[in-house]
């Protein structure tokens, strides 16, 4: 959670007035490399929003960065409530196997969602995604980042730099989520 990306996205997102809880997976917080299986982050994912709930009210969207986007849609899809679901470079498929599409349970979604999605992210091919958006049934938006990687980050060769990359998709979420 402290890492470059989480502290500008979060910091960017909350300057559009919404307040943001950040948090590391137990993995993580261990030193190890490798995840959890499922339902231990989804355990994580889920006494996170529990705190977040006890101390304040109102709509809750949840949402994060590549495998924590992806475990807090499969919360909502297993019926945890919540006002919205964003992606910061959700994990359709790992790099180079859209084979292994990791959408089914995008489908059962009924909250509003939003994709925030680099042009040069592997493991989020733009097509790939176009399709998967086409076929769910709740609400969603794409916000694409030129140029971005995974991690949103652009090449100098962009004529922008990383910094500007993330305020603008900051400023993509934060507006979204004051739209809902």
């Amino acid at each position: 959670m402290e890492s470059r990306f989480m502290s500008a996205l979060s910091a960017g997102i909350a300057s559009a007035g919404v307040r943001v809880c950040r948090f590391n997976f137990f993995y993580f917080e261990q030193g190890r490399r490798s995840p959890d299986r499922a339902p231990v982050l989804q355990d994580t994912y889920r006494a996170v929003v529990a705190h977040v709930r006890e101390r304040h009210r109102g709509p809750l969207v949840l949402g994060g960065k590549s495998m924590g986007g992806r475990i807090a849609s499969h919360l909502v899809a297993s019926g945890e409530q919540a006002d919205g679901l964003f992606f910061l470079g959700y994990p359709l498929h790992p790099p180079g196997r859209p084979d292994r599409m990791r959408d089914a349970h995008l489908y059962t979604v009924e909250v509003p969602m939003l994709f925030v999605e680099g042009t040069r992210d592997p493991f989020c091919l733009l097509e790939t995604l176009a399709s998967v958006r086409a076929a769910i049934r709740a609400e969603n938006q794409l916000v694409v980042i030129e140029d971005g990687n995974h991690s949103l980050e652009v090449r100098k060769s962009s004529g922008r730099t990383t910094t500007e990359a993330w305020a603008e998709a900051a400023d993509a979420v934060g507006g979204w989520l004051k739209s809902l």
